[in-house]
């Protein structure tokens, strides 16, 4: 077991987070079988042990569909990997049958909650301020996910070309051009930065010269930790948002639904994203129609709240 978390996370590149995941998905599967991950031997339980450890998570812990998909990728690349490396048989993993996930579309923050969050602090002077305002620039006007944006260095970004290089999953590279707006905020925090570093010691810095700094209570520069980001965004976008939740993620969802209602192709928005398979993608577009749904059932005087299905039923008979 461990050979395979060393797989995925130094040959397939996977995160340190996925890795943990994985790893606490295949314990939780030999605990169920009553074994210890370090005793536990893989070519002993068939396809009804998998099946029942399916219907115990969905019986017995309340586990959504998501939920067990999930601990199932774990589970079957785990013999997908036993299997290559002819440490079993069969795939024990491959005939079992997933509870239906029901597609959930993304939620976003409406132009004008974007327009309050992201309005420059002309005014404002001091570092964090300037700071936090970038940070919510930046996640909404390049897509990027949290992971993506905590690991950004001073080499990933070239203001002269307007461009930003991004590590996505499994080390992926790809490039976000950035618009003349956002390449002067970034100016301002670098110049903000720059003054507090001089001012102050710092730890750790130098190590990658991390883009994102915070300052201690001690006075002391250190990187910005990911959990600080997500709670800059989730306090900035509290503010404006009647949204039930204000993460990283839907500004990510925000960013993919303004590309594709201003006319971008569906093509390029997946590159942005970066997204392995066009099908993550296209969970935009049924969104959008959505919208349009409700606008033309809402707008249109001969509609009357009737979904197009119900009118071709009336018509048919």
């Amino acid at each position: 077991m461990n050979d395979f978390l060393d797989y995925i996370a130094i040959e397939r590149k996977y995160s340190p987070r996925t890795v943990e995941a994985y790893r606490e998905d295949l314990k939780e599967f030999c605990a169920y079988l009553g074994v210890k991950a370090g005793d536990f031997n893989p070519c002993l339980p068939d396809e009804n042990d998998v099946k029942g450890w399916v219907l115990a998570m969905m019986e017995e812990k309340g586990h959504s569909p998501r939920s067990v998909k999930r601990k199932m990728s774990a589970l079957r690349s785990y013999y997908k990997y036993l299997l290559r490396e002819k440490k079993v048989d069969k795939d024990i993993t491959r005939k079992v049958i997933l509870p239906k996930v029901k597609p959930s579309l993304p939620v976003f923050f409406k132009p004008h909650e974007m327009e309050q969050a992201t309005q420059q602090m002309v005014y404002a002077d001091d570092f964090e301020s300037i700071r936090d305002s970038l940070v919510i620039s930046m996640f909404y006007q390049t897509g990027m996910r949290l992971a993506e944006m905590t690991a950004l260095t001073d080499n990933d970004i070239d203001l002269s070309e307007g461009q930003i290089r991004v590590f996505g999953k499994r080390r992926k590279e790809r490039i976000i051009p950035i618009g003349d707006r956002l390449v002067a905020q970034i100016g301002a925090y670098i110049e903000a930065r720059e003054k507090i570093q001089t001012e102050q010691p710092s730890e750790g810095i130098m190590d990658g010269h991390p883009f994102w700094v915070q300052r201690l209570r001690s006075g002391k520069i250190k990187p910005l930790a990911r959990i600080t980001i997500y709670n800059i965004v989730r306090a900035r976008m509290g503010e404006v948002s009647t949204l039930k939740k204000h993460s990283p993620h839907v500004l990510r969802h925000t960013f993919a639904t303004t590309l594709l209602d201003k006319g971008a192709d569906i093509r390029s928005i997946q590159t942005l994203l970066g997204h392995a398979s066009l099908n993550t993608t296209q969970v935009y577009t049924h969104t959008t129609f959505e919208q349009i749904q409700r606008v033309y059932r809402d707008a249109h005087p001969r509609v009357g709240g009737f979904s197009g299905q119900k009118m071709v039923k009336k018509d048919q008979k």
